[in-house]
């Protein structure tokens, strides 16, 4: 049945035909239908995982790749033979006869072994010094300053020590001397990164760090690696500039932003 208005409020003659919506043409303050306001979408939250379509960042990327390989020759350092471990080290020693035959090869293979061990303290001080300076300048950029240390510092130590077997002041077996590991890169990322940090944090950094460097000097154990891990110090400061400068030039990361509706 038809709708039609009430018979109390009849039609005014000029009312014109219904329209087939239920109310008159010509009749003010009829009710009209709410307008329908779809509800707004809320969107998920990112999903992370293996079904999503995206890769979790890793933060330091050089840093814990680089330690997974330090822990693998930790422990195959650990659990060979002997006999065999030693044969390793001697191939990867940066000694001055292995410089002068390959130089680049055994700079490289000297830095994939911990000297004492996974367990050593330059263990922790590399993953929390690289992993501060990474978060900064980059992974690319701790790498070259880590670098630059471990070379400059084994040249500056090991080229003397060719020098005195040359002018008879060493024996031959100077030339031969084992020599390998990560504490001068470690060093050059302590000196780098005191010069990011703010004074009343890295001064005390350095001070602490290089005290302690040169009790080991004192101790007359090993003055050469003793030397080394100064020269590698004084290279990371003498770096500040440049790392300085990654710092600012380094952009952070944007600030998420939610999804507009629709």
């Amino acid at each position: 049945m038809e709708r039609t208005a009430s018979p109390t409020s009849p039609p005014p003659p000029d009312a014109g035909p219904s329209d087939g919506s239920g109310f008159l043409d010509g009749i003010p303050a009829q009710r009209t239908p709410p307008c329908a306001t779809p509800a707004p979408r809320t969107s998920p939250g990112p999903r992370l995982g293996p079904r999503s379509g995206r890769r979790i960042p890793v933060p330091v990327p050089f840093t814990l790749g680089y330690a997974a390989v330090l822990a693998v020759t930790s422990y195959l350092a650990e659990h060979l033979d002997p006999a065999l471990v030693h044969v390793l080290l001697q191939g990867s020693s940066t000694d001055v006869a292995h410089l002068a035959q390959s130089p680049a090869t055994v700079l490289a293979a000297s830095a994939l072994w911990v000297a004492g061990g996974f367990a050593s303290p330059f263990t922790l001080a590399f993953l929390v010094v690289l992993t501060a300076l990474e978060r900064r300048v980059g992974g690319a950029r701790t790498a070259v300053v880590f670098l630059l240390g471990h070379i400059l510092a084994t040249l500056a130590t090991e080229v003397p020590v060719g020098l005195a077997v040359l002018a008879g002041r060493l024996p031959d077996s100077s030339l031969h001397r084992l020599d390998y590991g990560i504490s001068f890169g470690v060093a050059a990322c302590v000196g780098a990164l005191a010069g990011l940090l703010r004074p009343w944090l890295g001064l005390p950094l350095l001070a602490a760090f290089g005290a302690m460097l040169l009790q080991d000097l004192l101790a007359f154990t090993d003055p050469m690696t003793g030397w080394g891990h100064l020269l590698a110090l004084a290279t990371g400061v003498a770096l500040r500039p440049w790392v300085r400068r990654w710092d600012l030039a380094r952009p952070t990361p944007a600030a998420p932003v939610a999804p507009a509706g629709p």
